[in-house]
């Protein structure tokens, strides 16, 4: 009867009442009223999610919790998802488990206590346990968090933080788990606070009063920082290290973990750590091999704000002590390898003035020279001069130009032999994605196995369309077939085909009218392709092809024209019908490079005597590929491409392939575009292989939208661009020149690589790219810094007299407008970096000459970037020093 009271009470959630029946039951009838209390959790789980329902949580939470015998299982019940919402409060769960014994108490207790942060376990309930059961304190993130906010939420009893701190019985070893914890530092900035009564003012307090350990603190504040960690969590420690206040003993006691903490830790603790080594170093506390110690790591930091300071450092500790040389002139040379050759410059600066501090068989002496070698090429020769190795005026070596191998054509392999093996390459298409090769294997393979054998097919890819998105839909529900109407979605139109997932009527409809809304930049290739993928669907389901005559015979898309004859012979023999966008596709894609093999396999094409024949013959015979007339438009910072009429893609080909032909226009509203995120450009040069200009021009505004606005642009369009074959013309070197100054790094390190292979194959006009960036920095398109940044990387992979021959068209454009601004501006925002990119090349390269100018800006006053950039630039380019105008 009990169980059955308890039930009762509990539906109609009077939590107290179901205690007090609790308070009289034996643990065999707490556990025989279990399963009527599960039994009831499940069917609340179901329930609609209102009053009627939560009002029963409560009550049931604190039931379940009580009936548990075991400690696990109490634990899993009370941090149960689905009570986390409407749970029993803390006072009625601590009251209903007051009666157990205090190791179970003390099992409970930190079993919940190890459960994650997110099971939200309150810590009243928590800190409640461990006073019943007189366990040890847990020092679980959970815990520990719950302590945090539970101190921080105190301010209402009118307390200070100290004051609540102080009476805490378990101070000291909840303070040394909130360092150790990992969850906590996420919430530890907030709730540390601000102001006199902070968290931070409060520990400096208790341990200034010797309520905690001062020592035990400054370690745990070090160690944590020597951690490492997220930035805001690293700047609570380092606030809590400064309201300590070290003293100077225990600054000095602690000069090993200054120095890893220079070396190593984000930026705002390694300038304290540097700074207390600083002084450390001036007041002669710190010695000459421990400073240089910690040189070496901090000059190769990227920060050139620590890196400077520390040069600066050591420039005073050898001014005082010029014994010192034969130890910390090594560590100076250290930066001598640093990717700034300004800091390079200032290292070997300092080098210079106490050089002659050295003894000449000193082993110092011996290590700059090593060091030295990591120089620019303009500072190695100063270097090698300071240190009497090299007479003046030596040549540096010419470094040739370092370029990624140039990619070779793949023959593609043949379609899958098997059903398993075409499920195989099927399903690692659809999960994630496949070049040109991979793509058209698949297709292929597809449709001569649906001609040979369509069961067996169907049964192969089962499992592999069994998560796809159309499978087992509602018949009357639309959204599949108005999917498909709108675009193929690759493959899947195709397996949506041969397992009747879409309606005939949809795909009848897509054939023979196209896909449904509007045009836009790309609606020509991606219609192309889309024609393509929905007549093998189509077909498919009514007269299958024995195969596809467009596969291409290499992975740039290409099509071989032997290749072809041989499919429409074996079609002719079959009495089978050639798909019209099939054959059109073909028909772009047959190589017409080589007069003797196209005239051979015209011949050959004209003896079938099929009106495909002809048609081949006719095309083979005729000039190509050709490309439309270009015509340049801009508008406020922008540049775009306009495209004349492509008479031959006209004619005999269907509507869905016109289109490549049809003029392009750059500024006139094309509907809205649907292909922001489409996965099928990296097919598009394939559409048109040996044409990627009639690509890059439909792409161009794409990428104009990733270097001005928030726009997105496929990563890998650029290097497939710059793999593709074809004239490299006017429209992809204006793609390549957006890329280059785009938002996003990963966008700009795409067009680096395209950069790298249009010139490995010989086909980057350096001067036109550079043309096309002075132009579009000069309207604002384009930031100095980012293309810059670009510029740097494509020089970092050895590529200096390609990177070079850009600079050289872009900076004349770039000093032009920094002469007529006069005193710089915006002119001079981004220069000095291009300057600087600018002069390594030309140092490392060889290159000789003058830019227009240059010699005006090397020879301004004052030691900007910009100046002194300029000036290293023009003497590496004219092997003159530059003085400047007094």
């Amino acid at each position: 009867m009990n169980d059955e009271a308890l039930l009762t009470a509990v539906r109609a959630g009077r939590t107290v009442e179901a205690a007090g029946l609790l308070d009289g039951m034996t643990d065999a009838e707490r556990r025989s009223c279990l399963p009527a209390l599960k039994a009831l959790r499940k069917e609340l789980r179901s329930a609609p999610w209102n009053a009627a329902s939560r009002v029963a949580h409560p009550a049931l939470h604190a039931a379940g919790a009580a009936c548990h015998t075991g400690a696990a299982g109490a634990a899993t019940w009370i941090a149960g998802v689905d009570m986390r919402w409407s749970q029993a409060s803390p006072g009625v769960l601590l009251h209903v488990l007051g009666d157990r014994e205090s190791d179970w108490l003390a099992d409970l207790t930190h079993r919940l206590a190890a459960r994650p942060t997110t099971s939200r376990v309150p810590f009243a309930l928590l800190s409640g346990l461990v006073g019943l059961s007189g366990c040890a304190v847990p020092t679980t993130d959970s815990y520990v968090q719950g302590w945090l906010e539970h101190i921080g939420a105190s301010w209402h009893s009118g307390d200070t933080v100290a004051q609540r701190l102080r009476k805490e019985p378990h101070l000291s070893v909840l303070i040394t788990a909130l360092f150790e914890s990992l969850e906590v530092t996420s919430r530890i900035a907030w709730l540390f606070g601000d102001g006199p009564g902070s968290w931070y003012n409060a520990l400096a307090e208790l341990a200034e009063e010797g309520t905690l350990d001062r020592e035990v603190l400054l370690d745990a504040c070090v160690a944590r920082l020597l951690r490492g960690g997220a930035p805001a969590d690293q700047r609570v420690f380092l606030r809590l290290l400064l309201s300590l206040a070290p003293t100077r003993d225990e600054e000095r006691e602690r000069t090993a973990d200054w120095t890893a903490l220079a070396c190593q830790a984000v930026p705002a603790v390694a300038w304290h750590a540097q700074s207390v080594l600083a002084s450390l170093a001036l007041d002669g506390e710190l010695t000459h091999r421990q400073l240089a110690e910690m040189s070496s790591g901090v000059v190769f930091r990227t920060e050139k704000k620590l890196v400077r300071a520390q040069l600066i450092l050591l420039g005073k500790v050898l001014k005082g002590d010029p014994s010192a040389a034969d130890v910390l002139l090594p560590a100076v040379a250290e930066a001598f390898g640093h990717e700034d050759t300004e800091v390079q410059e200032r290292a070997l600066k300092l080098v210079e003035r106490h050089v002659g501090a050295l003894p000449d068989a000193a082993d110092a002496r011996a290590r700059l020279e090593d060091l030295s070698a990591d120089l620019s090429p303009g500072l190695r020769l100063r270097a090698q001069r300071a240190l009497g190795v090299e007479a003046p005026g030596s040549a540096s070596t010419v470094q040739e130009d370092v370029l990624p191998p140039v990619p070779e054509r793949a023959r593609l392999a043949p379609a899958p032999e098997s059903v398993a093996e075409l499920a195989e390459e099927v399903s690692a298409i659809l999960a994630s994605g496949g070049g040109v090769a991979a793509f058209e294997r698949a297709l292929d393979g597809l449709v001569r196995h649906a001609h040979r054998d369509p069961d067996a097919l169907v049964e192969a890819l089962g499992p592999v369309v069994a998560r796809c998105w159309w499978k087992d839909r509602d018949p009357s529900y639309p959204v599949v077939d108005r999917s498909f109407r709108e675009s193929a979605h690759g493959l899947e139109v195709v397996l949506a085909a041969l397992f009747k997932g879409v309606g005939m009527d949809t795909l009848h409809a897509a054939v023979q009218q196209g896909p449904t809304g509007g045009n836009c930049r790309h609606s020509a290739l991606s219609r192309a392709l889309d024609a393509r993928l929905w007549e093998a669907a189509h077909r498919l389901r009514t007269e299958p092809m024995p195969f596809l005559l467009a596969t291409p015979t290499w992975d740039s898309g290409l099509l071989e024209p032997d290749e072809l004859v041989e499919r429409l012979t074996e079609y002719r023999r079959l009495d089978a019908r050639p798909g019209t966008a099939d054959f059109a596709q073909a028909l772009l894609r047959v190589r017409r490079d080589d007069a003797a093999t196209t005239a051979a396999a015209a011949a050959r094409a004209r003896a079938l005597g099929s009106p495909e024949g002809y048609r081949l013959a006719q095309w083979l015979t005729s000039e190509g590929p050709l490309l439309p007339t270009v015509r340049r438009r801009t508008s406020g910072a922008r540049v775009l491409l306009e495209l004349g009429e492509l008479e031959e893609i006209q004619g005999l080909f269907p509507r869905e392939f016109r289109l490549l032909g049809r003029p392009l226009t750059a500024f006139k509203d094309h509907w809205y575009c649907r292909h922001w995120g489409a996965t099928d450009q990296q097919h598009w040069p394939a559409v048109v292989p040996g044409r990627r200009e009639l690509v890059a021009a439909r792409l161009l505004s794409d990428f104009g939208a990733a270097a001005m606005e928030d726009g997105r642009v496929d990563t890998a369009s650029l290097p497939l661009l710059a793999e593709a074959d074809g004239t490299a013309g006017e429209a992809l070197h204006l793609c390549l020149a957006y890329g280059l100054g785009a938002r996003r790094p990963e966008e700009r390190l795409a067009a680096v690589d395209a950069l790298l292979i249009l010139a490995a194959r010989g086909q980057l006009d350096a001067g036109r790219l550079g043309a096309d960036l002075g132009e579009l920095v000069r309207r604002g398109a384009l930031k100095k810094s980012r293309l810059a940044e670009s510029i740097r990387t494509a020089a970092a992979t050895g590529a200096y007299a390609t990177v070079w021959s850009v600079l050289d068209g872009l900076l004349p454009v770039l000093l032009a407008d920094l002469t007529a601004d006069g005193a710089g501006g915006g002119a001079v925002r981004g220069l000095g970096e291009l300057l600087a990119v600018a002069a390594d090349c030309a140092e490392r390269s060889g290159a000789r000459g003058d830019l227009a100018h240059l010699a005006d800006t090397a020879g301004r006053q004052g030691s900007s970037k910009v100046v002194a950039q300029a000036r290293r630039l023009r003497t590496a380019l004219t092997r003159e020093e530059v003085v400047p105008v007094a």
